[in-house]
């Protein structure tokens, strides 16, 4: 059986020393480009595998980082790994995707990893925190990055994009269409994100003149099936919308298969529009109309802040806003009395 290569053996080709290699394998800025590539390509070739359990003992650190979603099963996070991981692999570091299964109680479980020394930082996509997290002294000094979901009175540093000015391209839209009654399905009661968003649909509409009505917002969760009930209760309204503007891809998906049900056509008796641009948008029929949240990059940007901290850097930025995007598809079209 082949003797796995070692520092010692890139070294001897290379015709360097032993601390170069291991400088130019942890991209050390004392290690020239040039050279750096020339160790990863040398380690390349001799198929060069690092011991991580030595390498862990010696310098304290995992290279881990976990990235907490709130539920695994939405695509929406699986897109945002794709961007951590390919920042991550640049600096040697491996990513471990934690499912808090829409309870926000288990991230006190992924937070004891950190403490223990199991992971080195965490990425965190859940919208907000155990009580006993949020009060906890330490967390502003803990290795953690919010990615999109932003908590409520937490100063960790933090990866968005502006909600508020999202929500209101999405129902500008509807209202360059020529719609005026404009529902809302929001997100989940009490976090940033649905309020914001919650926000956007409100200004847009009073700044066309446009009333917003009560019944017109309804509650949802950014599950599938909730979108059922709100629907429903609009529909049955004795003027329902015309267009309904959802706070995430999934809930308008699941709209666009119970009004199809319950008999209305999308879009001539009802417009809907999305927010995220998943899947979803893809497979609905009709294809659905949704703003473009920059997944990979909130990915990529969200490691780069976590590498920052764990780097030791100071004086960076703490907040990154990302921009979105209006696709527009064929769930929306103006509303029968304008055409």
């Amino acid at each position: 059986m082949k003797r796995p290569a070692t520092l010692k053996d890139i070294a001897e080709y290379l015709g360097v020393s032993t601390a170069t290699v291991s400088r130019g394998l942890a991209r050390d800025p004392r290690v020239t480009e040039s050279t750096q590539r020339r160790v990863w390509e040398a380690a390349k070739t001799l198929d060069y595998r690092p011991n991580v359990i030595a390498r862990s003992l010696r310098t304290k650190k995992t290279g881990v980082v976990l990235l907490v979603v709130r539920d695994i099963k939405n695509s929406f996070y699986l897109d945002v790994m794709v961007g951590v991981e390919a920042a991550a692999r640049e600096a040697n570091y491996s990513v471990l995707m934690c499912n808090c299964e829409n309870d926000s109680a288990l991230v006190s479980t992924y937070l004891e990893m950190l403490k223990d020394g199991r992971a080195d930082g965490m990425i965190l996509m859940t919208g907000k925190l155990p009580q006993s997290v949020a009060e906890d002294p330490q967390l502003a000094q803990m290795p953690i990055v919010l990615a999109l979901e932003a908590i409520e009175n937490c100063s960790l540093p933090l990866v968005q994009i502006d909600n508020v000015a999202a929500g209101m391209k999405a129902v500008q839209h509807l209202i360059d269409l020529g719609h005026e009654r404009i529902a809302h399905v929001r997100g989940p009661e009490g976090e940033l994100m649905s309020q914001r968003r919650l926000i956007g649909y409100r200004q847009a509409m009073q700044q066309a003149g446009l009333p917003v009505l009560p019944d017109y917002e309804q509650a949802g969760t950014f599950e599938l099936h909730s979108a059922e009930h709100a629907c429903r209760v609009l529909m049955a309204l004795d003027t329902p919308p015309t267009a309904i503007f959802f706070a995430n891809d999934e809930m308008a998906a699941g709209a666009i298969k119970l009004l199809r049900r319950m008999g209305y056509a999308i879009p001539e008796d009802i417009s809907l529009v999305g927010f995220d641009n998943t899947f979803w948008c893809e497979v609905s029929d009709p294809g659905l109309t949704t703003v473009d949240q920059p997944r990979f990059q909130v990915g990529q940007e969200a490691f780069g802040l976590l590498h920052s901290t764990l780097s030791g850097e100071e004086g960076g930025e703490k907040t990154i806003v990302l921009p979105t995007e209006l696709y527009v598809r064929e769930s929306t079209t103006s509303p029968k009395s304008k055409k």
